[in-house]
Protein backbone atom coordinates (compact mmCIF):
# COMPACT_ATOMS: atom_id res chain seq x y z
CA UNK A 1 0.00 0.00 0.00
CA UNK A 2 1.50 3.36 -0.95
CA UNK A 3 1.70 6.30 1.44
CA UNK A 4 -1.02 8.13 -0.46
CA UNK A 5 -3.34 5.14 -0.32
CA UNK A 6 -2.64 4.59 3.39
CA UNK A 7 -3.26 8.28 4.10
CA UNK A 8 -6.50 8.14 2.09
CA UNK A 9 -7.73 5.10 4.04
CA UNK A 10 -6.81 6.75 7.34
CA UNK A 11 -8.66 9.89 6.25
CA UNK A 12 -11.78 7.89 5.41
CA UNK A 13 -11.62 6.11 8.77
CA UNK A 14 -11.35 9.44 10.59
CA UNK A 15 -14.25 10.83 8.60
CA UNK A 16 -16.38 7.82 9.62
CA UNK A 17 -15.41 8.36 13.28
CA UNK A 18 -16.30 12.03 13.07
CA UNK A 19 -19.64 11.35 11.38
CA UNK A 20 -20.50 8.67 13.95
CA UNK A 21 -19.76 11.07 16.82
CA UNK A 22 -21.81 13.83 15.21
CA UNK A 23 -24.74 11.49 14.56
CA UNK A 24 -24.55 10.31 18.17
CA UNK A 25 -24.61 13.93 19.33
CA UNK A 26 -27.56 14.63 17.03
CA UNK A 27 -29.50 11.73 18.57
CA UNK A 28 -28.61 12.83 22.08
CA UNK A 29 -29.68 16.40 21.31
CA UNK A 30 -33.01 15.10 20.02
CA UNK A 31 -33.41 13.27 23.34
CA UNK A 32 -32.68 16.50 25.24
CA UNK A 33 -35.29 18.38 23.23
CA UNK A 34 -37.84 15.62 23.80
CA UNK A 35 -37.08 15.56 27.53
CA UNK A 36 -37.48 19.33 27.83
CA UNK A 37 -40.73 19.28 25.83
CA UNK A 38 -42.06 16.48 28.04
CA UNK A 39 -41.06 18.27 31.23
CA UNK A 40 -38.34 15.75 32.02
CA UNK A 41 -36.36 15.90 35.20
CA UNK A 42 -33.50 18.35 35.50
CA UNK A 43 -31.11 15.47 36.17
CA UNK A 44 -32.07 13.62 32.97
CA UNK A 45 -31.89 16.77 30.83
CA UNK A 46 -28.50 17.82 32.19
CA UNK A 47 -27.12 14.27 31.84
CA UNK A 48 -28.20 14.11 28.19
CA UNK A 49 -26.89 17.62 27.55
CA UNK A 50 -23.51 16.65 28.99
CA UNK A 51 -23.44 13.64 26.64
CA UNK A 52 -24.15 15.93 23.66
CA UNK A 53 -21.39 18.29 24.71
CA UNK A 54 -18.90 15.45 25.15
CA UNK A 55 -19.72 13.93 21.75
CA UNK A 56 -19.27 17.30 20.03
CA UNK A 57 -15.98 17.96 21.85
CA UNK A 58 -14.61 14.57 20.82
CA UNK A 59 -15.62 15.14 17.20
CA UNK A 60 -13.91 18.53 17.26
CA UNK A 61 -10.71 17.07 18.66
CA UNK A 62 -10.65 14.35 16.00
CA UNK A 63 -11.11 17.00 13.31
CA UNK A 64 -8.27 19.14 14.69
CA UNK A 65 -5.95 16.16 15.19
CA UNK A 66 -6.66 15.03 11.63
CA UNK A 67 -5.80 18.51 10.35
CA UNK A 68 -2.57 18.46 12.37
CA UNK A 69 -1.60 15.09 10.92
CA UNK A 70 -2.40 16.22 7.38
CA UNK A 71 -0.32 19.37 7.84
CA UNK A 72 2.63 17.31 9.04
CA UNK A 73 2.31 14.82 6.19
CA UNK A 74 1.73 17.43 3.48
CA UNK A 75 2.76 20.92 4.68
CA UNK A 76 2.35 22.43 1.20
CA UNK A 77 -1.09 20.86 0.64
CA UNK A 78 -4.17 22.69 -0.53
CA UNK A 79 -5.83 22.55 2.91
CA UNK A 80 -2.65 23.08 4.91
CA UNK A 81 -2.90 25.26 8.01
CA UNK A 82 -0.24 27.24 9.82
CA UNK A 83 0.78 26.36 13.35
CA UNK A 84 -1.05 29.48 14.54
CA UNK A 85 -4.25 28.46 12.72
CA UNK A 86 -4.10 24.97 14.21
CA UNK A 87 -3.50 26.38 17.67
CA UNK A 88 -6.47 28.73 17.30
CA UNK A 89 -8.71 25.86 16.19
CA UNK A 90 -7.57 23.73 19.09
CA UNK A 91 -8.14 26.51 21.61
CA UNK A 92 -11.66 27.20 20.32
CA UNK A 93 -12.56 23.75 21.63
CA UNK A 94 -11.27 24.52 25.13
Amino acid sequence: MTDITAAHVAGEQNQKKILNRLRRAQGQLAAVITAVEAGGSCKDVVTQLAAVSSALDKAGFVIVSTAMRECLDNPQGENSLTVEELEKLFLTLA
